[in-house]
């Protein structure tokens, strides 16, 4: 099991190690309780994702896995 507070700050990164930034929030659909999204607070620009208010919208489906680092893959 994974808490929310164990998540914050965390880097995220792509899956060849590249970083991406830091982890801001979290979007959730409250209904269903699924995890819609990370915004992130970029390291540098990578065209792959969208911005918006200056975070990167990575949706959840792209995480590959969580330990020290978020790893996502941009490929999805």
């Amino acid at each position: 099991m994974i808490t929310a507070k164990s998540l914050a700050k965390k880097i995220v990164t792509l899956s060849d190690g590249t970083i991406i930034g830091r982890l801001y929030n979290i979007l959730v659909d409250f209904k269903t309780g699924t995890l819609i999204s990370l915004l992130v607070r970029p390291n540098k620009r990578i065209a792959d994702f969208e911005m918006q208010d200056d975070l990167y919208v990575i949706p959840f489906e792209y995480v590959k896995s969580i330990s020290d680092y978020i790893v996502v893959d941009k490929r999805r």
